[in-house]
């Protein structure tokens, strides 16, 4: 990671350094299960939904993911209603990113207190983001847990978790073994920070209540993470020859480097940046290595298609999310992003400036 990363992400709360070898020795122990029959793993550890193989043809793709330290602002705010979208976010748009359908999430909600208007504001995103996915929400887990969970203020602590559902076929399935250099990467707009980096953006941004170009730093703050499952369902289901497919998540663009693709990614046409994280680099002396190793910079979510297919892509997209754009190319340096406008070249170590 380069030397920024390490220090005011970090001083923040979250050293993503570390993190990562703590997720490298839980992998490691985990992938060792035997199960005493023939395993069904369809897909190596380490993109972003994990696939089971239910018979010869089909295949159940699974995701679990939560909101963070949004639970936080949310909290301090007492605006409850727009989290349980993020939930649904976070996980359907990993699940579809292996060309799944997602067709169900569970919710795991662990509270300090059971408030039942609480609940039903949770609930009221839940059933939003739901709706905006095409997902059912059949069951979940409702946690009193006051010895473990405490509020921001206290007793109105909660976190929320999900757990995503899809089915694929084997066949159809997008790992990115199919990109080759010179693809077309295509990217789709964030809403704003979605829900990763929120640890980091509010020691930078501090007061939720002030004014910043018509809205307070919470409102921007709690703007929920954007669902693309729709438009790509839509174009998974053309005649668009979808090749890879990545949800901009923590560790920003990084994230590309998730796909099965001996290319490298070079960024030289990024989609806007919206003004929130302009705002966190300001006020937090937060460098561009670390921005972009930590935020979605304004992409949430990438397409890499054959250059032939791009505009149709773009077109059919950004009907459901204008200001979709070509971004870059991917490029025959395997294992590396780059991004020429900002001086930076990262690899899964970091970026660092070029």
């Amino acid at each position: 990671m380069a030397g920024m990363a390490e220090g005011t992400y970090a001083r923040a709360g979250v050293d993503q350094s570390r993190a990562g070898s703590a997720v490298s020795a839980l992998v490691e122990v985990l992938a060792g299960i035997d199960t005493g029959r023939e395993r069904r793993t369809a897909l190596a550890a380490g993109h972003y939904a994990a696939v089971l193989r239910l018979d010869d043809t089909r295949g159940l793709a699974l995701a679990c993911d939560g909101v963070g330290t949004k639970v936080i602002v949310a909290e301090q705010l007492g605006r409850l209603e727009t989290v349980g979208v993020d939930c649904v976010a976070m996980n359907v748009n990993d699940v579809i990113c292996v060309g799944a359908d997602p067709i169900a999430v569970l919710d795991y909600i662990a509270v300090e207190e059971p408030e039942p208007g609480a609940l039903e504001q949770i609930a009221l995103g839940l059933r939003r983001g739901a709706e905006e996915a095409g997902v059912e929400i059949p069951g979940g887990e409702l946690a009193v847990l006051p010895e473990l969970i405490r509020g921001h203020p206290s007793p109105h602590g909660f976190d929320l978790l999900g757990f995503c559902v899809g089915i694929v076929e084997l066949e159809g399935m997008i790992t990115g073994r199919r990109v080759e250099p010179g693809d077309a990467l295509i990217g789709l707009p964030s809403s704003g920070i979605h829900s990763n980096g929120l640890t980091l953006a509010r020691r930078a941004l501090g007061d939720l209540e002030e004014e910043v170009g018509g809205r307070t730093v919470g409102e921007l703050l709690l703007e929920p993470t954007t669902i693309y499952v729709q438009a790509i369902r839509e174009l998974v289901a053309s005649e668009i020859d979808v090749r890879g497919l990545a949800h901009i998540t923590g560790e920003g663009f990084l994230n590309l480097l998730r796909l099965e693709a001996s290319v490298g990614y070079r960024i030289d046409a990024p989609l806007p940046v919206p003004s929130v994280f302009e705002l966190i680099a300001e006020r937090g002396a937060v460098e561009p290595a670390e921005l972009y190793e930590v935020f979605n910079m304004g992409c949430g979510f990438c397409c890499v298609v054959p250059v032939a297919d791009a505009e149709a892509a773009v077109e059919l997209l950004g009907a459901r999310h204008p200001g979709t754009a070509v971004i870059g190319r991917t490029t025959t340096a395997a294992g590396v992003v780059e991004l020429p406008r900002q001086r930076l070249r990262g690899s899964r170590q970091g970026f660092e400036t070029a």
